[in-house]
């Protein structure tokens, strides 16, 4: 009995820790929130009273209807999985919980956007309407999708942009090109399999990547 209380005790206090990590006071109701993370940047809307909704990748509500289980802090398993089964939420969680330790950006999106933030009660209640699971997708429908949509009126991403951007630049490069005809020769050389359709299939792919390029 005391080893359980000694626990909660600990707990406890890490939770305090971790919440005065943050200034409250610097959040308004419809802020967007941004979280930059090692290999990506996750986002929210702050709602106020220490509530942020997020779209967060999670695979526990597509095999259990426990929700107390499924209103705990999505762990990095959790989210890889949701990732894979294209299964997500838009949750509401503590500030602590959903910057999970990083700093927090405010509104960065209002320098870079052209399109003019609505207004902070408006941009909360699109974040509170959308609450509840999601088909997720890492291009096309994603926490800043999500974002986007509610704090400016629409769904786009910035870091799916710039992903697409860097794979078009390493697929449909002159450089890839040459390989890929090169291979494709070395390819029918190799197997002795020279034939009509071999030869035109080499070219087209590589026109198709040079012209591309």
């Amino acid at each position: 009995m005391f080893l359980y209380q000694l626990l909660n005790f600990f707990f406890a206090a890490t939770k305090k820790e971790e919440d005065s990590m943050y200034d409250l006071s610097l959040y308004k109701r419809g802020d967007l929130l941004e979280v930059p993370r090692t290999l990506f940047t996750h986002f929210g809307i702050y709602l106020g009273d220490n509530r942020v909704a997020h779209l967060i990748p999670d695979i526990l509500p597509a095999i259990t209807k426990d929700k107390s289980t499924i209103a705990k802090m999505v762990t990095n398993n959790r989210l890889l999985m949701g990732v894979l089964a294209k299964v997500a939420s838009v949750r509401v969680d503590s500030v602590a919980d959903f910057a999970y330790g990083s700093d927090i950006l405010i509104n960065h999106k209002d320098k870079v956007c052209r399109q003019p933030p609505l207004d902070g009660e408006e941009v909360a209640r699109r974040a509170e309407k959308l609450r509840g699971s999601v088909t997720y997708s890492l291009l096309w429908y994603n926490c800043e999708h999500y974002v986007m949509y509610c704090r400016y009126g629409m769904a786009i991403s910035y870091q799916t942009y710039q992903f697409c951007t860097t794979v078009r630049k390493i697929v449909f490069s002159r450089m890839n090109a040459y390989l890929t005809a090169l291979c494709g020769v070395c390819f029918m050389l190799c197997l002795s399999c020279v034939t009509p359709l071999t030869v035109v299939l080499t070219v087209l792919v590589s026109f198709t990547i040079w012209m591309a390029s």
